[in-house]
């Protein structure tokens, strides 16, 4: 895999191609033809940039991107390797675009791919800084304009709601979408209001599903309404559906450890306290992918208080439309039960837990081992064109009820998208650090002329 470097300009990105090949002239081709569009157009022109929509995940791509992991959430546990079995599953039919955070990161990527995987025809290095690895979150939001162009949807950010929009790193984070645009010299769209990819299911047909625990958190002076006004101006979309809460795994940290069967308090691990795509997710543009507990579990209280909330956002979305007024199909979806894992000092999660104020009271029990729920979830899969990745549970030693979750799990993938290739991967790495292999990635969509 031989790499050539375009650009060498400290505040935009550093691209490194792989060999020129068909996939990857393709891939080329079509940001060159979208280059052109938009450094042909007059200022009015660009002031005068419309939104029209977000395609969906399941529509046609250009490619994933992925952020190459600096640090691991647990010591022991990879969060290399769950990105390496990613780029693995996709890398016969996806161009991908794998960001570094910096020069040594980059040629320590570089020197990964290249012994892992040889040469490549469909792989882009980009040098964007960053400190986090959740290219849902931050990354580059590609929306179609009125003059059938690329834009960047660009979103405020307050690090999940962990810290302020000024803090220094947390603006490192924001600008990461910024800086992609200005490397591929596409308009950005900005707003004030805070709002992660991972909280947002578009349909590409103009309907929206959000959570209002995450956007009301996230922007206590805004109401509904003005939060809509930006999600319309922002992606197009002409209907808003708003579910209530997610997960109890995905419970902001500093509200305090959570009670377990047995009496036992669990950490979350630096989570978002709803995000949808741990629960709900478009599989086409009417049908919905839902979450469900089952009966037999509700002795766990971690598991009956997932399925209330879950329920309550079913009865909410048995009774929606679309932005056209049809109903929606829903397909339930098993959730693995709790994960639990240890940090302990020394871990970069427990590293940062310690350092919170919890608002129930408590206090952490600094330099001492603690149990953490990971943020774990089937419905957290990636979608592209031709292949699905999606997350196994089961490990040596766990009951094997979990391994049929597992397989049950892949079956209604498969089912869901027959045309598709399922592969499932092992991604409690990432899990411990508060998201997914979904979280991980965003799509780049194909922006056609019709």
């Amino acid at each position: 895999m031989q790499f050539e470097i375009k650009n060498n300009e400290s505040t935009s990105p550093i691209m490194y191609n792989s060999t020129n090949k068909k996939n990857r002239k393709s891939f080329l081709i079509s940001l060159i033809l979208v280059l052109l569009i938009v450094s042909c157009a007059s200022p009015t022109e660009k002031d005068s940039l419309v939104v029209i929509n977000q395609p969906a995940e399941f529509e046609t791509q250009e490619a994933i991107w992925l952020i190459w992991p600096a640090t691991n959430h647990k010591e022991g546990e990879s969060v290399e390797k769950v990105t390496l079995s990613i780029i693995e599953a996709l890398k016969e039919d996806v161009n991908i675009v794998v960001t570094c955070k910096n020069k040594e990161v980059l040629g320590d990527a570089k020197e990964i791919l290249e012994q892992q995987f040889g040469s490549l025809t469909n792989i882009t290095l980009l040098e964007v800084p960053s400190f986090e690895i959740w290219a849902r979150d931050m990354g580059p939001i590609f929306v179609k304009t009125n003059q059938n162009t690329m834009a960047i949807a660009d979103f405020n950010f307050n690090s999940w709601g962990y810290s302020d929009t000024l803090d220094v790193d947390t603006k490192t984070e924001e600008m990461y979408d910024v800086r992609v645009a200005e490397h591929f010299k596409l308009p950005v769209i900005s707003s004030a209001m805070i709002s992660e990819g991972g909280n947002r299911e578009v349909n590409g047909k103009g309907t929206l599903l959000t959570t209002e625990s995450v956007e009301m958190g996230r922007n206590p002076t805004m109401t509904k309404k003005e939060m809509e006004a930006e999600y319309k101006r922002l992606l197009g979309v002409k209907k808003i559906i708003w579910l209530k809460q997610g997960l109890v795994e995905d419970n902001h940290t500093f509200l305090g450890p959570v009670t377990t069967t047995d009496g036992t308090k669990a950490y979350t691990v630096v989570t978002t306290n709803g995000h949808i795509d741990e629960f709900a997710r478009f599989v086409n543009d009417s049908t919905i992918l839902l979450a469900q507990i089952d009966s037999t579990e509700f002795d766990d209280p971690i598991a009956l208080e997932n399925h209330k909330r879950i329920e309550e956002n079913y009865q909410l979305l048995s009774k929606a439309t679309d932005q056209d007024g049809n109903p929606f199909t829903i397909i339930r979806m098993p959730l693995p039960g709790t994960i639990f894992s240890t940090m302990s000092p020394g871990d970069y999660v427990y590293e940062y837990i310690e350092t919170l104020e919890y608002t129930d009271g408590s206090t952490f029990p600094k330099g001492e081992t603690v149990t953490v729920m990971a943020a774990l979830s089937y419905l957290n899969f990636i979608i592209t064109d031709t292949v699905i990745v999606g997350q196994t549970c089961w490990r040596e030693g766990m009951p094997d009820e979990l391994k049929q979750k597992d397989e049950e799990a892949a079956q209604i993938l498969q089912t869901v998208f027959p045309n598709r290739k399922i592969v499932m991967i092992d991604a409690l790495a990432v899990n411990l650090g508060g998201g997914g292999i979904h979280c991980i990635s965003i799509y780049q969509p194909v922006i056609s002329n019709n």
